[in-house]
Protein backbone atom coordinates (compact mmCIF):
# COMPACT_ATOMS: atom_id res chain seq x y z
CA UNK A 1 0.00 0.00 0.00
CA UNK A 2 1.07 3.54 -0.61
CA UNK A 3 -0.13 7.08 -0.22
CA UNK A 4 -0.96 8.77 -3.52
CA UNK A 5 -1.54 12.47 -4.28
CA UNK A 6 -5.09 13.76 -3.92
CA UNK A 7 -6.60 15.75 -6.78
CA UNK A 8 -7.82 19.20 -5.78
CA UNK A 9 -10.42 21.70 -6.90
CA UNK A 10 -9.53 22.78 -10.41
CA UNK A 11 -8.25 19.35 -11.46
CA UNK A 12 -10.17 18.30 -14.57
CA UNK A 13 -10.79 14.73 -13.39
CA UNK A 14 -12.97 15.98 -10.51
CA UNK A 15 -15.54 17.32 -12.98
CA UNK A 16 -15.57 14.24 -15.19
CA UNK A 17 -18.21 11.54 -14.76
CA UNK A 18 -16.43 8.33 -13.70
CA UNK A 19 -16.75 5.18 -15.80
CA UNK A 20 -18.00 1.83 -14.53
CA UNK A 21 -15.62 -0.84 -13.35
CA UNK A 22 -16.01 -3.88 -15.60
CA UNK A 23 -13.42 -6.13 -13.99
CA UNK A 24 -11.76 -6.35 -10.60
CA UNK A 25 -8.09 -7.02 -11.20
CA UNK A 26 -4.95 -6.58 -9.13
CA UNK A 27 -4.63 -2.96 -10.20
CA UNK A 28 -8.13 -2.09 -8.94
CA UNK A 29 -7.62 -3.97 -5.66
CA UNK A 30 -4.28 -2.20 -5.18
CA UNK A 31 -5.85 1.16 -5.94
CA UNK A 32 -8.57 0.53 -3.33
CA UNK A 33 -5.91 -0.34 -0.72
CA UNK A 34 -4.01 2.85 -1.64
CA UNK A 35 -7.23 4.85 -1.40
CA UNK A 36 -7.80 3.69 2.18
CA UNK A 37 -4.21 4.52 3.14
CA UNK A 38 -4.34 7.90 1.38
CA UNK A 39 -7.69 8.79 3.01
CA UNK A 40 -6.48 7.87 6.49
CA UNK A 41 -3.20 9.74 6.01
CA UNK A 42 -5.23 12.89 5.23
CA UNK A 43 -7.60 12.28 8.18
CA UNK A 44 -10.54 11.74 5.84
CA UNK A 45 -13.54 9.45 6.21
CA UNK A 46 -14.38 9.06 2.53
CA UNK A 47 -12.49 9.17 -0.76
CA UNK A 48 -13.57 8.67 -4.37
CA UNK A 49 -11.31 7.16 -7.04
CA UNK A 50 -11.22 10.37 -9.08
CA UNK A 51 -9.73 12.06 -6.02
CA UNK A 52 -6.64 9.89 -6.54
CA UNK A 53 -6.55 10.24 -10.31
CA UNK A 54 -8.63 7.23 -11.39
CA UNK A 55 -11.84 7.98 -13.28
CA UNK A 56 -13.66 4.83 -12.14
CA UNK A 57 -16.84 4.37 -10.09
CA UNK A 58 -15.21 3.45 -6.79
CA UNK A 59 -15.25 5.08 -3.40
CA UNK A 60 -14.11 4.08 0.06
CA UNK A 61 -15.62 5.01 3.42
CA UNK A 62 -14.36 4.56 6.95
CA UNK A 63 -16.29 6.48 9.60
CA UNK A 64 -14.91 4.41 12.50
CA UNK A 65 -12.53 7.23 13.64
CA UNK A 66 -15.59 9.40 14.42
CA UNK A 67 -16.88 9.24 17.98
CA UNK A 68 -20.02 7.12 18.15
CA UNK A 69 -19.22 5.25 14.93
CA UNK A 70 -16.29 3.12 16.15
CA UNK A 71 -18.09 -0.15 15.32
CA UNK A 72 -18.62 0.69 11.63
CA UNK A 73 -16.50 -1.36 9.24
CA UNK A 74 -14.60 0.27 6.36
CA UNK A 75 -16.32 -0.17 3.00
CA UNK A 76 -15.20 -0.10 -0.63
CA UNK A 77 -18.11 0.54 -3.00
CA UNK A 78 -17.72 -0.29 -6.70
CA UNK A 79 -20.27 0.93 -9.27
CA UNK A 80 -22.52 2.35 -6.53
CA UNK A 81 -26.07 3.42 -7.28
CA UNK A 82 -28.34 5.29 -4.89
CA UNK A 83 -31.66 3.44 -5.08
CA UNK A 84 -33.67 5.74 -2.85
CA UNK A 85 -33.33 8.80 -0.64
CA UNK A 86 -35.38 9.72 2.43
CA UNK A 87 -37.77 12.64 2.19
CA UNK A 88 -36.33 14.03 5.41
CA UNK A 89 -33.31 16.27 4.85
CA UNK A 90 -30.75 17.57 7.33
CA UNK A 91 -28.07 20.25 7.18
CA UNK A 92 -24.59 19.10 8.18
CA UNK A 93 -21.24 20.79 7.76
CA UNK A 94 -19.13 19.12 5.08
CA UNK A 95 -15.53 19.33 4.06
CA UNK A 96 -13.56 17.63 1.31
CA UNK A 97 -9.96 16.50 0.93
CA UNK A 98 -10.04 17.98 -2.59
CA UNK A 99 -11.09 21.37 -1.19
CA UNK A 100 -8.79 21.80 1.82
CA UNK A 101 -9.61 24.21 4.63
CA UNK A 102 -13.16 24.87 3.50
CA UNK A 103 -16.17 23.60 5.42
CA UNK A 104 -19.77 24.60 4.91
CA UNK A 105 -23.25 23.36 5.73
CA UNK A 106 -24.95 21.29 3.02
CA UNK A 107 -28.55 20.01 3.08
CA UNK A 108 -28.91 16.37 2.02
CA UNK A 109 -31.37 13.52 2.57
CA UNK A 110 -30.97 12.00 6.04
CA UNK A 111 -30.97 8.43 4.73
CA UNK A 112 -30.34 6.47 1.55
CA UNK A 113 -30.46 2.97 0.16
CA UNK A 114 -27.42 2.26 -1.99
CA UNK A 115 -26.44 -0.78 -4.04
CA UNK A 116 -22.87 -1.54 -5.06
CA UNK A 117 -20.40 -4.31 -5.78
CA UNK A 118 -17.74 -5.34 -3.29
CA UNK A 119 -14.16 -6.30 -4.23
CA UNK A 120 -15.38 -9.82 -5.06
CA UNK A 121 -17.94 -8.31 -7.51
CA UNK A 122 -20.75 -9.51 -5.24
CA UNK A 123 -23.73 -7.15 -5.28
CA UNK A 124 -24.60 -5.58 -1.93
CA UNK A 125 -27.28 -3.19 -0.70
CA UNK A 126 -27.01 -0.99 2.38
CA UNK A 127 -29.54 1.20 4.12
CA UNK A 128 -27.54 4.11 5.52
CA UNK A 129 -28.50 7.09 7.62
CA UNK A 130 -26.89 9.95 9.51
CA UNK A 131 -23.13 10.24 8.98
CA UNK A 132 -22.76 7.12 6.82
CA UNK A 133 -25.47 8.34 4.43
CA UNK A 134 -23.87 11.78 4.34
CA UNK A 135 -20.41 10.48 3.44
CA UNK A 136 -21.79 8.08 0.84
CA UNK A 137 -23.79 10.85 -0.86
CA UNK A 138 -20.76 13.13 -0.86
CA UNK A 139 -18.52 10.46 -2.44
CA UNK A 140 -21.25 9.38 -4.88
CA UNK A 141 -21.42 12.99 -6.05
CA UNK A 142 -17.67 12.90 -6.76
CA UNK A 143 -18.24 10.02 -9.19
CA UNK A 144 -20.72 12.23 -11.08
CA UNK A 145 -18.33 15.21 -11.20
CA UNK A 146 -20.17 17.12 -8.46
CA UNK A 147 -18.42 18.83 -5.53
CA UNK A 148 -20.08 19.86 -2.27
CA UNK A 149 -19.43 23.52 -3.11
CA UNK A 150 -21.90 23.12 -5.99
CA UNK A 151 -24.67 23.07 -3.36
CA UNK A 152 -23.70 26.50 -2.02
CA UNK A 153 -25.62 29.60 -3.05
CA UNK A 154 -24.01 32.29 -5.20
CA UNK A 155 -23.10 34.50 -2.23
CA UNK A 156 -21.25 31.64 -0.53
CA UNK A 157 -19.45 30.76 -3.77
CA UNK A 158 -18.33 34.41 -4.05
CA UNK A 159 -17.13 34.32 -0.45
CA UNK A 160 -14.81 31.39 -1.22
CA UNK A 161 -13.66 32.47 -4.70
CA UNK A 162 -10.18 33.57 -3.55
CA UNK A 163 -9.72 30.47 -1.42
CA UNK A 164 -10.65 28.20 -4.35
CA UNK A 165 -8.23 30.11 -6.59
CA UNK A 166 -5.43 29.44 -4.07
CA UNK A 167 -6.26 25.73 -4.12
CA UNK A 168 -6.24 25.63 -7.93
CA UNK A 169 -2.84 27.35 -7.97
CA UNK A 170 -1.54 25.06 -5.19
CA UNK A 171 -0.85 28.08 -2.98
CA UNK A 172 -2.16 26.53 0.25
CA UNK A 173 -0.15 24.76 2.91
CA UNK A 174 -1.69 21.26 2.95
CA UNK A 175 -0.37 18.47 5.17
CA UNK A 176 -0.95 15.65 2.69
CA UNK A 177 0.29 15.13 -0.87
CA UNK A 178 -1.80 16.70 -3.65
CA UNK A 179 -1.64 16.37 -7.42
CA UNK A 180 1.01 18.47 -9.12
CA UNK A 181 -1.08 19.48 -12.14
CA UNK A 182 -4.70 19.78 -13.25
CA UNK A 183 -4.22 16.88 -15.69
CA UNK A 184 -3.11 14.36 -13.03
CA UNK A 185 -4.36 10.82 -13.65
CA UNK A 186 -3.05 7.77 -11.82
CA UNK A 187 -4.18 5.36 -14.53
CA UNK A 188 -5.05 6.48 -18.04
Amino acid sequence: MSIVPITVCGDKILRKKASKVTEIDGQIVGTIANMFETMRNANGIGLAANQVGLSKQIFVVDISPVEGYEDYKPLALINPKIISRSDETIPIEEGCLSIPDLREEVIRPKGINISFYDVNMKEQTIEADALLARVMQHEYDHLRGVLFIDYLDDDMKKKYKKHLAKIKKRKLDIDYPISASTDYMLIK
